[in-house]
């Protein structure tokens, strides 16, 4: 029987017992806070003082039979339901233990992202660097692009030197301009120096001065925020421009390999 949302399974022999047991009142006082426990469903059920003699003169429980057994499963379930409930509101589950708290949420979001990039294109444009075979630096697709030397060139001296100082606000290191010229040994050996620079730049870099006015490039001054921007726009633009220059040569990317990068 489904009272509610509550499930009642009354076996026979047990709903025989519990009305045999019924001897003086037919409710007791927990149930007299129950409406449909009260006297209509006794009055239904056809109750008397003696329900012994009333059970024994119907002889079992038949829909038949003139005692109207639906009344007597109703007051059962009456009798059985409140103490079900607080069964299981005595055992009911300790409640869930509070998420574990989150982790500090940044002071610096823009800062901190601009460090995760370096981080992950010091890696690529310098696995890029070591992946072209030392022969094919001087190549290039067409006449009017840099040769994959140049490109060295470029993001060591003024990508990574340049731009890293100018947007950390710290002075630039004072060494000789890298060249093509250089072997590959020498052009990959500088970029991890640069990368290493800007490392250390963005070290102590936090969004306190985003719009500060910082002298780039030409007289026309730019924010520290557009500084961040064209940093990270000029090594994502360089690293695809390898990309390509590896797969005309059949180098695969270091993205594009199983390792993540």
């Amino acid at each position: 029987m489904v009272i509610g949302n509550v499930s009642v399974l009354v076996p026979r022999r047990t709903a025989r017992a519990t009305i045999a047991s019924l001897q003086i009142s037919y409710v007791d006082e927990p149930l007299r806070r129950w409406p449909i426990c009260t006297g209509r469903l006794a009055r239904r059920a056809h109750l008397t003082q003696n329900p012994r003699r009333e059970f024994a003169r119907c002889g079992s429980f038949h829909w038949r039979c003139p005692m109207q057994v639906r009344p007597y499963v109703l007051l059962i379930a009456c009798a059985v339901l409140p103490r079900a409930l607080a069964a299981q509101a005595t055992k009911a589950p300790a409640p869930p233990a509070p998420p574990a708290a989150s982790a500090a949420t940044s002071t610096s979001p823009v800062a901190d992202a601009l460090r995760q990039a370096q981080q992950r294109y010091s890696r690529i444009l310098i696995a890029a660097a070591e992946a072209m075979p030392a022969d094919k630096y001087t190549y290039r697709p067409t006449p009017a692009q840099m040769s994959f030397a140049q490109i060295q060139v470029h993001l060591a001296n003024e990508g990574n030197d340049l731009l890293c100082s100018k947007t950390a606000g710290v002075a630039a290191p004072q060494r000789t301009a890298a060249d093509s010229t250089l072997s590959k040994e020498q052009l990959v050996a500088r970029l991890k120096e640069t990368f290493t620079f800007c490392e250390t730049a963005f070290a102590h870099l936090d969004d306190s001065k985003l719009n500060e006015p910082i002298q780039l490039f030409g007289p026309n001054p730019f924010s520290r925020a557009a500084a961040i921007l064209i940093t990270v726009g000029d090594w994502a633009d360089h690293y695809s421009q390898e990309a390509n220059y590896l797969r005309l040569n059949g180098v695969l990317p270091p993205t594009a390999q199983r390792r993540s990068m």
